[in-house]
């Protein structure tokens, strides 16, 4: 596993991302895959206090929460970036949400889902290094500028 950082940010250029809902998206190559939240998303949301998921066997839409979260400066849903059935839970980080903030990319990870829709879905993510690294600078500064982030 390989991180670079990005304008102060750690990423992992082989997974892909959704922007939108801050998760990112690793392929384990047998139909499933792994998801958890992107450095932004967990920066945006502060320190994580507590998480909520569905029970494995959890039929999702994209767009469709598969768990919830509450930290110092968001509560509200995990979303999904991808249709599927929720295979596996992560109950290390239900147990220690600071995995989330602390390993984001290796530990951190929340749900793994067997997909359904994977090649209508996969381009509402974003992948390959130089798109990774150019949307997360992009996001940053957005951020920075409407105060989201400070310098």
């Amino acid at each position: 596993m390989t991180t670079i950082m990005v304008k102060g940010f750690e990423v992992r250029p082989d997974l892909a991302y959704d922007f939108e809902y801050h998760m990112w998206v690793e392929d384990l190559s047998d139909g499933r895959v792994r998801i958890g939240m992107d450095s932004l998303g967990v920066e945006t949301s502060g320190t994580l206090a507590h998480l909520v998921m569905v029970e494995p066997g959890t039929e999702l839409s994209r767009g469709e929460p598969f768990g919830s979260l509450e930290a110092e400066k968001y509560v509200g849903p995990l979303v999904a970036p991808l249709s599927g059935r929720v295979v596996a839970v992560n109950d290390t980080v239900l147990s220690n949400p600071a995995l989330v903030q602390s390993d984001p990319y290796q530990k951190g990870w929340m749900v793994e889902l067997e997909v359904t829709h994977w090649e209508e879905e996969r381009s509402n993510l974003v992948s390959g290094e130089d798109r990774v690294k150019a949307r997360f600078a992009q996001k940053i500064t957005e951020y920075r500028l409407e105060g989201v982030l400070a310098e």
